[in-house]
């Protein structure tokens, strides 16, 4: 419990000090037509993220050091593109390496060669989807306790990783959340931090997956990446925009601007919902593989349903309320 309570201190004096630096060297997102922010806010406040894993890996004798160093190298990049506003091709290749890093920590095998590659640009684009999954206050920070302790309960059972990695990270979490889970944000994660929790979560999520041979360990993102994957989709498809730039399309954003939903109260309906569907994961997923296949297919259609539902639902609303 000492232990705890000092990591606490640390970070929450850092992401302290953060906020002073921050505003000392005008690390500021402004707010555009498609923010969903109204003021200038400090960004790169998930730098507290990994920190939070650095000091995991000093305090329990070193332990994932191709995970860490991978996080390490990814943060570094995220957090320059955070001030400066890098090209993808700097981001991606640096991206790629430190998620081929996550593989090997792993210990995922070289063959057959195209599940590994699949893996590794599987890896990519969930690391991305928490990047591109922001927008609102609460949304990443809420989702992320929400994933971990979904996965924190599953390892509580089987013991497969240190508990520590999530107890450190989930109290970097809520330190943020006392910067940014509340109507008018102190500061972002920024892509330092959204890269973090994504690199984070696709370690312990794959790692759960492979060696529990579980394809439902998936499902404790369901949520977020039902809403970033078809929204992805539909940019994709059926817009002209760069989907690198920013929007308002994910039904999270079109909740808070269409229907005037508090930040914090559409961030809670998220976590509530994948809650809800750990609870199911947690039941399930030492069922057969043809019994977790059922579920997890299921789970998929009705998100997928849900969203397209409540997308042209939203759009209609939009349009009536225009008019």
């Amino acid at each position: 419990m000492m232990d705890y309570i000092l990591i606490f201190i640390i970070i929450f004096f850092l992401a302290f000090y953060y906020k002073k630096i921050a505003l000392k060297f005008n690390i500021i997102d402004s707010p555009n037509h498609r923010s969903s922010h109204t003021k200038p806010t400090i960004r790169g406040g998930g730098v507290i993220f990994t920190v939070a894993i650095l000091l995991f890996y000093f305090f329990n004798n070193f332990q994932y050091p191709f995970f860490v160093f991978g996080v390490l190298m990814a943060s570094i990049i995220s957090f320059l593109d955070d001030i400066y506003t890098l090209p993808s091709k700097i981001r991606f290749p640096i991206q790629m390496l430190a998620v081929f890093l996550i593989l090997l920590e792993v210990g995922l095998p070289f063959s057959p060669i195209y599940i590994f590659v699949f893996s590794l640009f599987f890896g990519v684009g969930i690391v991305n989807m928490f990047n591109f999954m922001d927008g609102i206050n609460g949304i990443t920070g809420l989702y992320s306790l929400a994933t971990l302790s979904g996965l924190y309960l599953i390892n509580a059972q089987e013991q497969l990783i240190n508990s520590d990695l999530i107890i450190y990270t989930a109290i970097s979490l809520l330190i943020f959340g006392f910067y940014n889970f509340r109507k008018k944000a102190l500061f972002f994660a920024g892509d330092i931090g959204s890269i973090t929790i994504g690199m984070l979560l696709f370690f312990i999520g794959l790692y759960f997956t492979y060696v529990l041979a579980s394809p439902l360990i998936l499902c404790t993102v369901i949520v977020y990446g039902a809403d970033a994957t078809i929204t992805l989709l539909y940019r994709k498809l059926c817009t002209k925009e760069s989907v690198f730039d920013p929007h308002r399309h994910h039904i999270y954003q079109k909740l808070v601007h269409i229907k005037k939903i508090a930040h914090l109260k559409v961030a809670l309906g998220y976590v509530i919902i994948q809650m809800l569907i750990n609870v199911i994961v947690l039941k399930s997923y030492r069922l057969a593989l043809q019994t977790q296949l059922f579920i997890f297919i299921g789970l998929v259609f009705l998100f997928v349903v849900s969203y397209i539902f409540l997308f042209y639902k939203l759009e209609k609303a939009k349009k009536d309320n225009c008019q």
